[in-house]
């Protein structure tokens, strides 16, 4: 395979792969997920090559079915997909991340077979699902709640809940802060579980940590931490609000 013609033709599929992908993690860094731009970039990628590997790699040799590298990609996801499913207590986080990264595959397996136009509108149909039909899912649950009885909604308070806690800060003072809010939310209540780094306006940077409480009412400690980080002086806001139970 010596064509520049065929190799600048791969080298276009490979590309499409990682950029679809990336657009498909985007959505899952954005909400603090475990797999984001980087990680579905990366499945696509390899899902690509091992596609162009079986059919072009492969083809040459009369025995090879090419089809069976692509069959192995699929079965591959899932050992890589079941490494972020967790169990948190009665809940399974992780779900919806694991299946994200089973979709960003075979839309890279669809770019390294040269199709695409179909990985384009498999990538679109997949972030409008994470997007689109999370107000749908959310209405769903709120129905549920609200059919429950009394009881079963005194008992939700029982249930671990998600929190997001946000400090805005200079990009110089950015570390510090870090610290900071590590060690205002180290506390017995609480478990740490994301802390991401996000770019603000005007060389402003955005500390953001997901915590899970033991107890739905556990937010006096949130309270406290969002007062001692606002003593900063270099901290422009701080806040917290309770974030999305889903995967």
């Amino acid at each position: 395979m010596s064509d520049p013609g065929v190799i600048l033709g791969l080298a276009f599929r490979i590309l499409v792969a990682m950029v679809l992908g990336a657009a498909i993690g985007m959505e899952r860094q954005w909400r603090l997920r475990t797999a984001g731009i980087r990680t579905n970039a990366l499945v696509s990628v390899g899902a690509s090559l091992f596609v162009v590997m079986g059919a072009v790699g492969l083809g040459t040799d009369p025995g090879a079915d090419p089809t069976r590298v692509a069959a192995q990609v699929v079965s591959g996801i899932g050992f890589l997909g079941a490494g972020v499913i967790l169990r948190d207590g009665v809940d399974i986080r992780g779900l919806t991340t694991a299946a994200t990264l089973w979709c960003a595959a075979a839309v890279g397996s669809l770019a390294g077979a040269g199709m695409e136009v179909m990985a384009v509108i498999g990538c679109v149909a997949i972030i409008a699902t994470n997007t689109l039909l999370r107000p749908l899912g959310r209405f769903v649950n709120g129905r549920q709640r609200q059919a429950g009885s009394l009881l079963q909604q005194a008992d939700d308070e029982d249930v671990p809940t998600d929190f997001m806690l946000e400090v805005v800060t200079t990009d110089k003072s950015e570390s510090r802060i870090r610290a900071l809010v590590l060690q205002a939310v180290d506390r017995p209540e609480y478990r740490l579980r994301s802390l991401d780094i996000r770019p603000g306006k005007s060389s402003q940077t955005k500390v953001m940590a997901g915590v899970s409480a033991q107890h739905a009412g556990d937010t006096a400690g949130l309270e406290v931490a969002v007062q001692r980080i606002g003593l900063d002086p270099k901290v422009t806001s701080s806040r917290w609000w309770p974030a999305e139970t889903d995967d």
